[in-house]
């Protein structure tokens, strides 16, 4: 197995900077991938951090988009949400190759590439946006606490802290410890939306229908705010970071053939990981259209009420109480992943380290304070709202990180032989601007209603 080296990258690279530190030093290359393996077992290898993403593509942010575009549009909007996570395959595979072939994740890359303010400029807004996520995912799992055991939503954002010990329990055992807790609770999220599925009496030729794109979604000024909703809250930044950093936790080779293979079944995994997101996502607004629309009960956004109302309407024993574990599932997840994005913006941004558990209790205090605080002023009723506020700082975000990304990886002095070919880079620009023109249009929307 190759030792785990850092090679130095000179000026004429493209890097102002050596690189400094590995991502995440306490797992680089903790994950060995050796020259004798056959493809199955390479494959194996350089499956889960796909998942760890696949995470923030579902997370308790998402839900009321989705909701909402089911109760009100029936199917209408799974074209949306499947454009959306075809969006999503193709950022993180840009990820994915900027990390393996430069040996930097996206933070490293701005710091080494932009100047100084720049970087800390870029730093402080994506710190706002991990803090947004959190804030969501916090609010998520304390929602399904309160929904499932009663347990007041002000405790239920304090119990999430404990979430601070379990990661570091589980990194010390080994960063495969943590794939394999967010895959299982991933499969518990897909297992909860499978028999919900099942019981709401779809009509899948009506389904079928939905991913076929629409005019009238353009048309309709309603249906469109929820698209753009969808969208907003499907591509997250903190994925980009977080994607870049992971894929090195495998012990791939520095000969171009190993980095081009390691590239290409970390494209796989993260491409295999995100058709499942696409899955759930698609089974929230399904469940929500079959149980909701087509009954003619309206508009159904809030989680408590979609909680309330599925047991009934569905008439399934079971179809609430799996609601609530699929939402504490999908709230624990992304917290788990969102505190290593946030080890992993601030070591990469300003080159300092914290002891792990102190960062994400920094981070996680950052996302419960806000909410125990308001929760406690202003009441439960207020949720909502902090979990619109959330996606709105989210939306900020996103274009300083996909801008960026697009930049990096089409370099080719950073990247070389690695460098977006010019149909990958006219993509991913026509991308980035239709993503950060959605977002604008939605945060435009938001404040002006």
């Amino acid at each position: 197995m190759d030792e785990p080296v850092v090679e130095k990258q000179k000026s004429e690279k493209g890097w102002r900077l050596d690189g400094g530190s590995p991502s995440l030093p306490e797992v680089f290359r903790t994950i060995p991938v050796t020259k004798g393996m056959s493809t199955f077992r390479k494959l194996f290898a350089f499956f889960g951090p796909g998942y760890l993403v696949a995470v923030g593509y579902m997370d308790p942010g998402n839900w009321a988009t989705d909701l909402s575009g089911g109760s009100r549009f029936g199917y209408t909007l799974l074209s949306v949400v499947l454009i959306s996570n075809f969006m999503a395959m193709f950022l993180q595979a840009l990820c994915a190759k900027l990390g393996i072939v430069s040996g930097r994740d996206l933070a490293q890359a701005c710091r080494d590439a932009y100047s100084k303010p720049t970087a800390r400029l870029l730093w402080i807004a994506c710190e706002i946006a991990i803090a947004a996520c959190d804030l969501a995912e916090v609010l998520g799992s304390a929602i399904a606490l309160n929904l499932l055991f009663g347990i007041p939503i002000v405790w239920g954002c304090v119990i999430t802290i404990a979430d601070v010990l379990v990661i570091l329990l589980l990194q010390s055992k080994g960063f495969r410890w943590i794939e394999a807790i967010v895959i299982t609770l991933i499969l518990t999220v897909g297992g909860c939306f499978g028999y919900l599925v099942f019981h709401s009496g779809a009509n899948m030729a009506a389904v079928l229908q939905g991913f076929v794109p629409r005019a009238e979604i353009l048309r309709d000024p309603a249906m469109l705010y929820i698209a753009i909703g969808i969208l907003g809250a499907t591509v997250m930044p903190h994925n980009l970071y977080l994607h870049s950093s992971i894929v090195q936790t495998r012990a791939y080779g520095s000969e171009k053939e190993d980095k081009r293979e390691a590239i290409k079944f970390a494209v796989i995994d993260s491409t295999v990981a995100l058709l499942f997101a696409l899955f759930i996502n698609a089974a929230i607004l399904i469940v929500a259209a079959a149980a909701f629309h087509t009954r003619g009960i309206g508009e159904v956004a809030e989680l408590k009420d979609a909680y309330r109302l599925l047991t009934p309407v569905l008439g399934a024993g079971a179809a609430s109480v799996l609601f609530g574990v699929a939402l504490l599932a999908s709230g624990q997840n992304s917290t788990l992943t969102g505190t290593l994005a946030g080890q992993i913006v601030m070591e990469g941004f300003l080159n300092i380290r914290l002891a792990p558990w102190l960062r994400r209790l920094v981070t996680r205090l950052v996302a419960v304070v806000p909410a125990v605080i308001i929760v406690a002023i202003f009441g439960e009723s207020k949720v909502t709202d902090l979990l619109i506020f959330s996606q709105v700082l989210l939306s900020f975000q996103l274009p300083f990180a996909v801008f960026p990304l697009i930049q990096f990886t089409s370099d080719k002095l950073k990247m070389g032989e690695y460098a977006n070919k010019p149909v990958t880079k006219s993509i991913g620009c026509s991308l980035a601007v239709a993503i950060t023109v959605a977002n604008g249009y939605l945060l435009w929307q938001i404040f002006t209603k």
